[in-house]
């Protein structure tokens, strides 16, 4: 896994940088490491046509969300509400916590 990819946590609220949904913030369902892709609710949508299957028996076009690199998200901070790079910070015990570059909040739940 890469550093990259550990900074970016299922759950987290991100900010799209590049694309067609520049500027969109969603929240990230599935982080994909060893592709280094995220999935973002309601972010880079694409048609799937399906089957009828007995969770869906019309079938046809449905829309979903389709996993996109990493690199073109930014994670927002919770507290100042903006985009930011994420910071590595230890704690006494020794562990890791995450933290926003912009107002050093913590990141992690």
């Amino acid at each position: 896994m890469t550093a990259v990819v550990k900074k970016v946590k299922k759950g987290d609220t991100v900010m799209v940088l590049t694309g067609k949904d520049s500027g969109r913030r969603g929240k990230v369902l599935r982080v994909l490491p060893s592709e280094q892709k995220v999935l973002v609710e309601n972010l880079n949508m694409v048609k799937r046509h399906t089957k009828p299957t007995n969770t869906n028996p019309q079938g046809g076009i449905v829309d979903r969300p389709s996993p996109m690199p990493v690199g073109k998200v930014m994670v927002v901070c919770g507290k100042c509400n903006k985009p930011t790079r994420v910071g590595m910070k230890a704690k006494e015990s020794g562990k890791f916590v995450r933290v926003c570059r912009k107002c050093g909040a913590g990141l992690d739940k």
